[in-house]
């Protein structure tokens, strides 16, 4: 089929509502599309340079936590939650009560992330690691009760009420065969389509059959970023496609809605590969920076430290790339010494620039690494 003559499906009637029931996906896709073909080489281009950059840093590992905080934080405020990334790093018990709800989906879909990504390895990209993905993104949140890790059983919707809302996906007896179908295009060998594309369009068919009852928007973002992993196409998963998507938010909803509406799938393929392309350089400029902030600390504050107090700053410098917002407390038992020498070490990094404390209180000081912070904002 070529990609100009999709249509996405038809309403099917259901007792005082109807329906949408998409058309499966897994076939061949044909792309006779110019303006397609250079949007997939601008974006090839710009993985293949971040998959470069990510694979030159050393200790990687560590700047890929600020990644996934990155990628918590928007794909939640594309539901809603207003937690931001520094608020990501603190404890529950640094936060007023009224954000506690918010920080607690985002720990949860941090975990999720990191779960998932260690599932990679031992399981393919499938139904089942999805739902438990979903098991663990519902984990202690506000939707935990709505049937966790399984497919939906009941009718769910986008909207103020089923009567009035501005999308229903398909009656849940129709979600298992379609999710079937999906994770069978994702692995499809007896025909070529372009991953980037692959993945957009399931994506979509994803976030069109709403196979859960709750937490589908974030799920099927996250589905972006394990395909890409599990595709070997980024050595590192370091593309996250939800701050795109939360900047452009009337943009990605309008798409999705258009291609059910109007069968606009180049149109939602476009925005797409825009996204990728833009999110990849992005990020491949973060590291650049990431590698220009690590130079001059390592050779400008680091040596300032006595040879004794060597290996604490250089210990500490590490993991604050990857938890950029501490405490005393936390130095403390991070380098194993005594709350004084943690608050001499944080002081000292505070005297260079490195920290700033973030509170303005005396007491349960706060500590940012802003410059790094500001890098994924």
């Amino acid at each position: 089929m070529d990609i100009k003559d999709y249509r996405a499906g038809e309403l099917e009637e259901r007792f005082q509502y109807r329906a949408f029931l998409p058309t499966k996906v897994c076939h061949a896709w044909d792309m006779s599309d110019a303006e397609l073909t250079d949007l997939l080489g601008k974006a090839d281009r710009a993985l293949g340079e971040l998959n470069a950059f990510s694979q030159l840093i050393p200790d990687i590992d560590f700047f890929i936590r600020m990644h996934v905080a990155k990628e918590a934080t928007q794909s939640s405020r594309l539901e809603g939650t207003q937690t931001n990334i520094e608020d990501a790093f603190k404890d529950l018990s640094d936060l007023e009560p009224e954000g506690r709800d918010d920080w607690a989906e985002v720990q949860s879909y941090i975990e999720a992330i990191n779960g998932a990504i260690k599932s990679l390895e031992k399981l393919p990209l499938s139904n089942r690691l999805l739902c438990e993905t979903h098991a663990m993104l519902m984990a202690g949140v506000r939707g935990e009760h709505k049937q966790a890790g399984e497919f939906r059983r009941n009718q769910n919707w986008i909207g103020v009420s089923l009567k009035n809302a501005a999308f229903v996906p398909p009656h849940d007896e129709h979600v298992p065969e379609l999710m079937g179908d999906l994770e069978k295009f994702l692995h499809a060998q007896g025909f070529f389509v372009h991953p980037l594309i692959r993945i957009a369009i399931a994506h979509y068919q994803f976030e069109t059959i709403h196979p859960f009852l709750d937490g589908n928007g974030r799920l099927g973002r996250l589905m972006i970023s394990l395909y890409l992993a599990s595709e070997r196409i980024l050595a590192q998963p370091a593309l996250y496609l939800s701050d795109y998507f939360e900047r452009n938010k009337t943009a990605y909803i309008d798409h999705l809605m258009a291609v059910r509406q109007g069968n606009h799938l180049r149109a939602w393929l476009v925005f797409f590969l825009h996204g990728v392309e833009e999110t990849a350089r992005a990020s491949a400029q973060v590291f650049r920076s990431i590698l220009s902030i690590k130079q001059r600390i390592d050779t400008e504050v680091l040596p300032s430290f006595t040879t004794r107090r060597q290996e604490n700053a250089q210990r500490l410098m590490l993991h604050l790339y990857a938890h950029p917002v501490v405490d005393v407390k936390w130095v403390s038992q991070l380098l194993e010494t005594t709350a004084n020498t943690a608050s001499a070490m944080i002081q000292d990094l505070v005297k260079h620039g490195v920290l700033k404390e973030g509170t303005g209180k005396r007491r349960n000081r706060l500590f940012l690494f802003t410059e790094y912070i500001a890098l994924f904002k």
